[in-house]
């Protein structure tokens, strides 16, 4: 039986998130297993009159696995040239992540995939300025719906109720937060075994509400890059990072780099990480959870770092569209609860949240 749901997403993706407009070359990717979205969205895009091109992939993943496990150093180090052509010249991306085991990326050395990552994104520029429009999303697949410990009507319902939402309610009420955060200079988190200092003074702030990510629901900007100072404890939600899981993340922070860190669990890969390269110990993003349609952790960063009352950090690179500068192959967003009784976000010494709550 078709789902009435898929079709009013695919509308999402193509008409709100990404506008996509007659002419244009736009790029659907996504798992087989997503394959009604694929092919809805490809209608959708067909009746705007642009081309759809199909490129679908056997993990879930728009990484091809199997040949990252096997093919020869040298050639992970820069993308076939169609692949480059490709990213040059697309004017649209929709990238729907339909995995059929969300450890997957975890056979891959991360030496390799950051090799191969490290190569590809001079080709993918275009992603990071917005000169070219692009949207990433999921389809329910058992995998997402196992990591969420839901069956998968259950977490179909919670997809499709934190995406298919009045974006333009939404991205008005979190206007006024931002506008907020904007007129200050300083940020602090403050939690069980959490305080820490980021400066936020000249960087705008951008309300996600139907763009590059579905779902939406969060404001945010890339912190001043020498600023974070103090320490900060994820004890509350395991990080997932290719493929990993990272319990317990514990970060010191001064002048706006870790200069400590540990782990509960796969401490090793959170070291490594944090080595990658010289901007992976500094601050790309703040993030602030606001959707209402997500209250609780689903194991899926897409949908996690969106929790309404929380916020998120990511290590690596910033965000140009706020005023970024950190480079970095890393971009590892890592959510912190602030529900819970005294966690509080204040806003040059004004509390503006409390226990999760706005007081504005």
């Amino acid at each position: 039986m078709s789902d009435s749901r898929v079709e009013q997403y695919a509308k999402l993706l193509v008409e709100t998130c990404i506008d996509v407009q007659p002419g244009w070359q736009v790029l659907v990717t996504g798992g087989v297993l997503a394959r009604p979205l694929l092919e809805e969205v490809s209608r959708v895009v067909a009746r705007r009159g642009a081309y759809a091109i199909m490129r679908p992939n056997l993990t879930g993943y728009a990484t091809n696995i199997g040949w990252l496990q096997e093919a020869p150093e040298e050639l992970l180090d820069t993308p076939a040239a169609i692949e480059s052509h490709a990213w040059e010249t697309v004017d649209g991306l929709v990238s729907i992540e339909a995995p059929e085991n969300t450890r997957e990326l975890a056979a891959v050395p991360s030496e390799r995939l950051m090799r191969y990552q490290r190569g590809l994104r001079p080709h993918q520029q275009r992603i990071f300025t917005h000169e070219l429009k692009w949207v990433g999303c999921q389809y329910p697949t058992p995998a997402l719906a196992q990591d969420a410990d839901l069956p998968l009507a259950a977490f179909a319902d919670f997809l499709y109720g934190a995406c298919l939402l009045d974006w333009d309610a939404e991205g008005e009420r979190m206007s006024r937060y931002a506008e907020r955060f904007e007129a200050a200079d300083e940020v602090r988190i403050v939690a069980a075994d959490t305080d820490v200092r980021l400066s936020i003074a000249g960087r705008p702030f951008k309300v996600d509400a139907g763009g590059a990510n579905m779902p939406g629901g969060e404001f945010f900007t890339s912190p001043v890059e020498d600023s974070a100072e103090g320490e900060i404890v994820f004890g509350e939600f395991p990080a997932v990072y290719a493929g990993r899981d990272v319990a317990g993340i514990r970060l010191r922070f001064e002048g706006g780099k870790v200069v400590d860190a540990s782990a509960e669990t796969n401490e090793d890969f959170l070291l490594e990480q944090l080595d990658l390269d010289e901007g992976a110990r500094r601050l790309g993003e703040l993030g602030i959870g606001c959707n209402p349609g997500i209250t609780r952790h689903m194991k899926n960063t897409l949908f996690d770092e969106k929790i309404d009352g929380t916020v998120h950090l990511a290590l690596g690179n910033g965000l140009l569209d706020v005023g970024g500068t950190n480079e970095s192959q890393l971009h590892w967003d890592i959510v912190k609860e602030m529900r819970a009784e005294g966690s509080r976000i204040e806003l040059d010494g004004e509390i503006v949240q409390e226990s999760g709550r706005w007081l504005l």
